[in-house]
C-alpha cells in the first residue's frame, strides 16, 4: 500500500470509528429505490422547490417589500414595485426571477400530477393514509406561496387578482371579516399587505413546506415505497425490488436535476412571464384579470354561481362567492383527506400499485371529477369562448356524469375481456393477482445485488 493510500485509509478510519459510516451507507444508501417513469414526478416537485429556495434568496437581495413611494425616473411608483422593474432591467437577475417564476408552476403541475397518480393507483391505503393527509397539505401549502408572491411584484394586475382573493376570504360566514383582516394585515389594500405577504413567502411557508417535505420522506422511509405491478411476479417474500439510492438512484437523480434545470432556463428565455412595466404600478382602473392554470377551476366556479344565490344560516349570509371560492374548494379538499377511509376496497396491507383500470369505480369517479374541473376551467373563459353560462351550467350536472359513466363501462369491459383471456369467469377473479395482499417488510435485494432494509 502506497503512502498516500494509507494516509487516506487512516483518515477514513477516524471519520468511521466516530460517525459509523459503514453501517449508515448499509443502512441508507443503500436502500432500493423501485423503477417506474411516475416515481420521478415528487423528485421533480422537490427539486422545483429547490431551484425556488435558491433563486428566492438571490431575489430577495434585490427586492424591497415596501409600499412607500418612490421616485424612477421622474415617475412615484411603490418601492416593491420600482424594485422589481430595475431588476429586470439587470440580464442575470431578470433571468433569475423567470426561472423562479417557472420552478412554481414547475413544483405545483409535479404535485398535481403525483396526487393523481397516487389517487389513480390506489397508493392512499393502507399504510400510507398520513403521507396521503401530509401530500395533500404540501400541495396546499405550494398553491398559497405561490398566491402570495403573485402579489410581490406589486403591480396593477397583481394587486387586483390578490383582490379577488381578499374578496374570497371576506366572504367565509361568520369569521371572514377578521379572517380577511388577518391573512391580509388589515383592510385591502394595505401599507402592511407587502411585508405580511413578503414574510409569508421568503419565512412562513418555505419553513412549513421543509418541514412537511422531510415528514413525508420519513414515513417514506419508515414505510417502505410502493413498486409496480409488475414486480410482483420477481417479489422475493417482501423484499423491495429496485437499484440501491447510492450509486444508481443518485446518478439518476442528478441527471433529472440537470434536466429540469435546463428545461427551467429554457422556460425562462423563451417565454417571458408577467411583464411589471406592460402592467403598470396599481391604479383606480380594473384590468381584466384570471388567475394561474391551478386556480383557474375555482375562478370558473366563480362565474358560474349566480349573484343572487345566497343562504341565511345562524345570522351569517352564504353569498355566491362563498358557495363558489370557499364552500366547493372546501368540499373537494374534505373528499381528498377522506378518501383512504371511504375507499373500502382491499383494505389488507398494499405494497403494489393497483393498475387505474382494475378498479372501474375509482378510475369513473376520477375521470368525473377531472372532468367537472375541466368544465370550470372552461367556465373561466366563457367570454372569450361566446359560450353563454346556462350552456356551461349544464355541462357542470352533465359532463361529469357522461365521463364517469362512459369510463366505468370501459373498464368493466376491459376486466371481463382479461378474465376471459385468463379461463377466469368474473371481474374479481379477473383481477385477484393485484387485489391481493402483498408481502409483510423485511430485508430486500436490489437490482445490484446489495443488501438493506426496506425503503
Amino acid at each position: 500500500m502506497s503512502r498516500e493510500s494509507a494516509r487516506e485509509s487512516a483518515w477514513g478510519r477516524w471519520w468511521n470509528e466516530r460517525l459509523d459510516l459503514d453501517r449508515a451507507y448499509r443502512k441508507y444508501l443503500r436502500k432500493a429505490f423501485p423503477i417506474h417513469s411516475t416515481f420521478f414526478l415528487g423528485e421533480i416537485a422537490l427539486f422545483a422547490f429547490l431551484v425556488l429556495v435558491l433563486t428566492g434568496i438571490y431575489l430577495a437581495f434585490l427586492y424591497e417589500p415596501s409600499t412607500a413611494e418612490v421616485e424612477i425616473e421622474g415617475q412615484r411608483v411603490p418601492a416593491a414595485y420600482g424594485s422589481v422593474m430595475l431588476l429586470d432591467r439587470i440580464p442575470a437577475a431578470y433571468l433569475m426571477r423567470q426561472i423562479h417564476h417557472w420552478s412554481a408552476h414547475v413544483m405545483v403541475a409535479a404535485l398535481v400530477l403525483h396526487l393523481l397518480r397516487v389517487f389513480f393507483t390506489g397508493a392512499y391505503k393502507k399504510p400510507r393514509e398520513i403521507n396521503w393527509i401530509v401530500g395533500l397539505g404540501l400541495l396546499g401549502l405550494a398553491i398559497f406561496a405561490a398566491f402570495v408572491g403573485y402579489l410581490l411584484p406589486y403591480d396593477q394586475f397583481s394587486v387586483t387578482a390578490t383582490g379577488i382573493g381578499y374578496n374570497i376570504a371576506k366572504s367565509v360566514p361568520w369569521v371572514g371579516g377578521y379572517l380577511a383582516d388577518l391573512v391580509f394585515a388589515g383592510k385591502f389594500p394595505g401599507s402592511s399587505l407587502i411585508p405580511r405577504f413578503y414574510g409569508y413567502h421568503i419565512m412562513l411557508l418555505p419553513l412549513l413546506l421543509f418541514a412537511g417535505i422531510g415528514l413525508h420522506l420519513v414515513i417514506l422511509v419508515k414505510q417502505k415505497h410502493t413498486e409496480p405491478p409488475a414486480a410482483r411476479a420477481y417479489s422475493t417474500g417482501g423484499r423491495l425490488i429496485g437499484i440501491p439510492l447510492w450509486p444508481q438512484q443518485a446518478v439518476i437523480m442528478a441527471v433529472l436535476a440537470l434536466v429540469l434545470g435546463g428545461a427551467l432556463v429554457l422556460l425562462g428565455t423563451v417565454f417571458p412571464a408577467h411583464p411589471v412595466e406592460f402592467y403598470g404600478p396599481p391604479a383606480p382602473e380594473t384590468p381584466t384579470v384570471k388567475p394561474d392554470w391551478y386556480l383557474m377551476w375555482i375562478y370558473g366556479a366563480l362565474r358560474l354561481v349566480p349573484g343572487w344565490m345566497e343562504v341565511r344560516l345562524f345570522g351569517a349570509t352564504i353569498g355566491s362567492e362563498a358557495i363558489g371560492g370557499i364552500l366547493l374548494p372546501a368540499l373537494v379538499i374534505l373528499g381528498l383527506a377522506l378518501l383512504p377511509w371511504l375507499d373500502r376496497t382491499n383494505r389488507a396491507k398494499l405494497d403494489y400499485l393497483e393498475p387505474p383500470t382494475w378498479h372501474p369505480a375509482r378510475l369513473a369517479w376520477g375521470v368525473g371529477f377531472l372532468a367537472l374541473i375541466g368544465v370550470f376551467t372552461l367556465a373561466a373563459y366563457d367570454d372569450e369562448l361566446g359560450i353563454s353560462k346556462a350552456w356551461l351550467r349544464a355541462a357542470v350536472a352533465v359532463v361529469p356524469l357522461a365521463a364517469g359513466w362512459a369510463t366505468y363501462g370501459a373498464a368493466r369491459w376491459r376486466l371481463r375481456r382479461a378474465g376471459a383471456r385468463q379461463g377466469q369467469p368474473g371481474l374479481a377473479a379477473a383481477g385477484a393477482e393485484y387485489l391481493g395482499a402483498s408481502g409483510g417488510k423485511g430485508e430486500y435485494t436490489g437490482s445490484s445485488g446489495s443488501k438493506g432494509r426496506n425503503a
